[in-house]
């Protein structure tokens, strides 16, 4: 046979084209080579954009000093409507990224969850105070039911997603599920104090115990600073350095609040003890030291030219707060 013949330019004699091919519109096979690269290098575009774009978009440090709590009943602590608003902020607006898994952009921050940490480690601090000491009549009486709750539901992970295979493959109950519930309690416990369905001690002691609880907690937090600086100030990189220094910030500007609404609920002791100066001085020595924001925590040498020490330069504000808190203790003392 001859090119020219009929019969081997017969369309119906042409080989079946593949089942995918009949379904696809009639495009020759470099664009198709064209459109599957374009859209490879697509997906590789949002792929480099989508964790450092939406890294930006959840991060948040939000250390407003002037924060407020919705307004209170009669008769209900300033302090803990302050701490449930606390954790309601952070928790329920903010986000809680110390749990997100790897597939979510918050799982590659570090110093937004290390600051809310420090918030709730602040925070279950003083909830476990006034389990313990300021809703009691006295030391053998029954704790209240819902701090009790709420104790134990901010001790819990902070990061616990769905699952939590350390403990069980079946679905768990997640870090801001319990973190929530413990807010909700503190709300109700406000709610049955104004009712006079619970109680809040105002009494001198039980000030003092809260604010010794609060200094311990400042005095561990100060002995980590103390550490990291002593063992990696030399380090030309300390990637531990911002961990620490958030965490610290959180727990301070916590400690900030608490403390501004707790003159509030023990007004009548401050002013007979003529301790509200001094009082103020320590809230603004706790809001100086939460105020520190650098662009890059750097843990350099304390005696360094050009590299600071943040590290340092945080624990020099935290000591002034809580050498001016154990002197307001000692007077509540006396």
């Amino acid at each position: 046979m001859s090119e020219n013949d009929p019969l081997l330019n017969d369309p119906l004699l042409e080989a079946p084209k593949p089942r995918w091919r009949r379904w696809l519109p009639s495009v020759s096979r470099g664009r198709l080579l064209r459109w599957a690269l374009r859209a490879f290098l697509a997906l590789l575009v949002i792929a480099a954009l989508y964790y450092p774009v939406g890294m930006l978009v959840v991060h948040r440090i939000d250390d407003d000093p002037n924060f407020q709590a919705p307004a209170t009943p009669e008769g209900a602590s300033r302090a803990v409507a302050i701490a449930a608003a606390l954790i309601d902020r952070e928790v329920g607006q903010h986000g809680w990224p110390s749990n997100d898994p790897f597939f979510m952009p918050g799982w590659a921050l570090d110093n937004m969850p290390n600051y809310q940490q420090g918030i709730v480690s602040a925070l279950s601090r003083f909830v476990q105070e006034m389990r313990d000491q300021i809703s009691r009549v006295r030391a053998t009486s029954q704790a209240d039911p819902d701090l009790e709750k709420a104790a134990g539901q901010l001790s819990y992970s902070p990061t616990v997603w769905i699952f939590d295979f350390s403990t069980s493959w079946a679905p768990t109950a997640s870090s801001e599920q319990q973190y929530l519930a413990a807010a909700r309690l503190l709300k109700n416990f406000n709610d049955r104090l104004s009712r006079g369905q619970a109680v809040f001690e105002r009494r001198a002691d039980n000030l003092q115990a809260t604010l010794d609880r609060i200094g311990a907690d400042l005095g561990s937090a100060s002995a980590v600073l103390d550490k990291q600086v002593e063992e990696h100030s030399g380090d030309w990189v300390d990637f531990q350095a911002d961990d620490i220094f958030y965490a610290t910030k959180g727990r301070l500007y916590a400690y900030g609040l608490l403390l501004r609404e707790l003159e509030i609920d023990f007004a009548q002791v401050i002013a007979e003890r003529d301790l509200k100066a001094a009082w103020d001085q320590m809230v603004q020595s706790f809001e100086v030291a939460a105020s520190l924001k650098p662009l890059v925590v750097v843990n350099g040498r304390p005696d360094a030219f050009l590299r600071p020490s943040h590290l340092a330069a945080q624990g020099f504000f935290l000591l002034r707060a809580r050498t001016q808190l154990l002197e307001i203790s000692n007077i509540l003392q006396k």
